[in-house]
């Protein structure tokens, strides 16, 4: 079983997502039906790239952990970077799973489908703590056309929208009510391209399949068999974008366009809305001072009254011979405590319910991080994880090609999703 690798960046805070994972224990001895029983006995904890930056921080962790159950003990081995999925796919093939394992949610899908990850909700001492987390955090690792949820949510990202006042007013648009919506972004976009003779472009980038789920499109169908983002609303959104391309409201550049080549865009006022991060704004404090006065901070634009969460989670192997330890571990690992305490640490956000209200999330101290920590924190309460487990970055490369063939006009929006679609269920269907 192969694991095609995701990469795990956001526009809030790309550098600092790195995952943790545990490494199965080979014990023989103890549990290996339920996760019932005492807490007891080694696991081994294989971390993703993390000793470098955090060895004090998961120390404490396994210290506390030991000291709360006593006769467990948690062995620590940490991980290179690079190649961690192919390390991940073979040990499931050699039947090596670790015990507890940080995944992605399209890491965790193919373990789930082979019955190698524990389902949480059918397992009653793991089931006990789903109410701890965010509803939209839990929900992230359920997978189409499987029953249950595959692993704890740890930490979550998501990325407010920065946007240019000066260039709002300039066009006559509103500087204090940025568009929330797609149809206000159409509308205010087509607005700025006009005011600006095409100077001016609302955004840099083309739709992607997150832009579908906060459009209210169905991305695949209730049994997860099959895409379906060639619906008539799908094709609505695609076609509206190709409005904006034409008019050179969406930028020209965008079909190409990097995350940094549509910062430097933002940066020079050419485009008059990003994603970006606190990093992002200290840049334009010291590169343009004149865009920095004049930031705006926003969330995502949603047709759906959520944004879009990025989420890492933690699951435990349904193969481990210390499931109680393991659901104990994954469970401690992830509490409101740890994530709270690693979230101070690194700029990522708790999937636990309650713990965004922390004063930490709301309130602001005239610092850039915390006006973009701030806004980021608000908007993940409701967030939603949009892009389907089982979307793999050749899906992500076909949807990317089909809508660049729409947007040139080499071919109609609803025979680009229509191709995309047929293409991506083709790679689903060999999955």
């Amino acid at each position: 079983m192969r694991i095609s690798r995701r990469i795990l960046a956001t526009a809030v805070v790309a550098a600092a997502l790195l995952p943790l994972a545990a490494c199965g224990s080979g014990n023989d001895d103890g549990s290996s039906g339920d996760a019932s029983g005492k807490v007891e006995g080694d696991i081994t904890f294989q971390t993703w790239n993390l000793r470098a930056n955090f060895k004090s921080y998961f120390e404490g962790v396994i210290a506390d952990f030991e000291k709360k159950y006593p006769g467990t003990h948690v062995k620590w081995v940490d991980q290179p970077a690079e190649g961690y999925a192919d390390k991940l796919s073979a040990e499931a093939a050699g039947g090596t799973l670790p015990d507890v394992v940080n995944v992605s949610p399209d890491l965790a899908a193919p373990l789930a489908k082979a019955g190698l990850a524990l389902d949480l909700d059918k397992d009653k001492a793991a089931a006990k703590y789903r109410d701890e987390y965010l509803p939209g955090a839990w929900a992230s690792s359920r997978i189409p056309g499987l029953p249950g949820t595959y692993a704890f949510p740890w930490y979550l990202n998501t990325g407010p929208l920065f946007y240019n006042k000066a260039l709002f007013k300039k066009a006559g648009l509103d500087p204090d009510q940025p568009p929330k919506t797609y149809a206000e972004l159409f509308t205010d976009g087509l607005e700025m391209a006009k005011k600006t003779d095409g100077k001016v472009a609302t955004l840099a980038n083309v739709p992607t399949v997150e832009d579908f789920g906060r459009y209210g499109v169905q991305l695949m169908n209730k049994e997860g068999t099959a895409f379906t983002f060639n619906d008539a609303k799908g094709v609505e959104l695609l076609a509206k974008y190709k409005e904006l391309f034409d008019a050179k409201a969406l930028d020209p550049q965008a079909l190409t366009a990097t995350p940094e080549s549509s910062g430097q865009k933002f940066l020079t006022g050419a485009v008059a809305m990003n994603p970006g991060s606190a990093l992002d704004l200290k840049n334009f404090k010291t590169q343009a001072p004149t865009l920095y006065k004049n930031i705006g901070i926003t969330d995502q634009i949603t047709s759906t009254g959520h944004v879009n969460m990025y989420v890492q989670n933690v699951m435990v192997s349904a193969q481990s011979k210390r499931k109680p330890a393991a659901v104990a571990f994954a469970h401690f690992v992830t509490d409101a405590q740890n994530q709270m305490s690693f979230a101070k640490q690194v700029a990522i956000f708790p999937s636990t319910k309650g713990s965004l209200d922390d004063p930490y999330f709301t309130k602001e101290d005239g610092t850039d991080e915390t006006r973009v920590r701030v806004a980021a924190a608000k908007s993940l309460k409701t967030a939603v994880n949009y892009t389907p487990v089982v979307f793999s970055d050749q899906m992500k490369t076909e949807l990317r090609n089909e809508v660049a063939k729409a947007l040139q006009g080499k071919q109609s929006p609803k025979a680009a999703l229509d191709n995309a679609v047929k293409a991506c269920n083709q790679l689903l269907q060999q999955g």
